[in-house]
């Protein structure tokens, strides 16, 4: 089973919203094959305490516009690695260093990207993407 149609429309809508505001990046992961409570996972990076506040508020705000709301939050306060449950999605924000540290997408790689449009993906510096 795929994610559905609803969890990758918010999935677009979150990392252009991360996109806006210069997240790196940015990628959605269909884990719904691995796991029964979200669809998607939305990984996002920010250079800095600040940017990925400021990522975060900007997701929240795009996703409220499409009637989503979030289910539980974790992690704003230190500015490291937001965690924010929107149910169909869960959108983790990151500070780069954090992001290489805990290297998500390695611990997910067995479940399938999903293509985000060019507007969406963020900035691509120092991967090889």
């Amino acid at each position: 089973m795929a994610a559905t149609e609803r969890a990758i429309e918010l999935a677009v809508a979150a990392a252009r919203a991360a996109s806006d505001i210069k997240a790196e990046e940015i990628i959605a992961l269909d884990v719904s094959e691995q796991l029964v409570l979200t669809d998607v996972f939305l990984i996002a990076s920010g250079s800095n305490e600040r940017q990925v506040g400021a990522i975060v508020d900007s997701v929240e705000e795009a996703l409220f516009k499409l009637g989503a709301k979030p289910i539980r939050r974790e992690g704003k306060g230190a500015g490291r690695w937001v965690l924010v449950d929107f149910g169909d999605i869960v959108v983790h924000v990151q500070h780069a260093e954090d992001r290489v540290y805990y290297a998500l997408e390695r611990l997910w790689k067995d479940c399938p990207l999903i293509e985000l449009p060019a507007d969406a993906r963020g900035t691509d510096e120092g991967t090889d993407a």
